[in-house]
């Protein structure tokens, strides 16, 4: 038995390793795969997705109610300041995601009261214009994920419309 124990407390602290670096590295490598994907339109700029469909499948399967702009974004030059204009739909919402999948800032449309507003995505002691809420992200590469439902598809063009006030830019 003696013999055996020397392999035995290796494997399993090697299975232990192995665990712990999937469970910690998971996060970062999902949303770094996401971010290239969302990313084809370039960084620190919203993309309008259209309207999804059974072939619709970027990342995961889009709910074909909801109407997706995403921003992914790259703040190794800077903050992103994202000017939102919540729109007139059944439900409107912006969330950021940082790079390990935490998200770290959802306001809808009833949390706005339908007004806009500015916030700042950034690292912890960066400084940020002011009238901009701070938003701190871990990593520099994240998403901010704006989600409107279209009840009724006939709708969908003025939604589509007003979505495109809400922008994300550098400074």
């Amino acid at each position: 038995m003696a013999r055996w124990s020397g392999p035995l407390v290796a494997g399993a602290l090697v299975a232990a390793l192995t665990g712990y670096g999937v469970i910690a590295y998971t996060p970062d490598l999902l949303m770094a795969a996401a971010v290239n994907r969302v990313a084809a339109g370039g960084f620190n700029r919203f993309t309008h997705a259209p309207l999804a469909t059974a072939a619709s499948r970027q990342i995961v399967r889009p709910s074909p109610d909801l109407a997706y702009s995403a921003c992914p974004f790259d703040l190794s030059k800077g903050a992103l300041l994202i000017h939102a204009v919540p729109v007139a739909a059944p439900y409107w919402s912006l969330s950021i995601f940082d790079s390990r999948t935490n998200a770290v800032f959802v306001r809808d449309g009833g949390q706005a009261q339908g007004k806009p507003f500015a916030i700042a995505v950034t690292h912890a002691g960066r400084s940020v214009p002011s009238g901009y809420r701070r938003v701190e992200v871990a990593g520099d590469r994240g998403i901010a994920l704006v989600r409107i439902l279209v009840a009724d598809r006939t709708a969908f063009p003025r939604l589509d419309a007003a979505r495109r006030a809400t922008v994300c830019e550098l400074p």
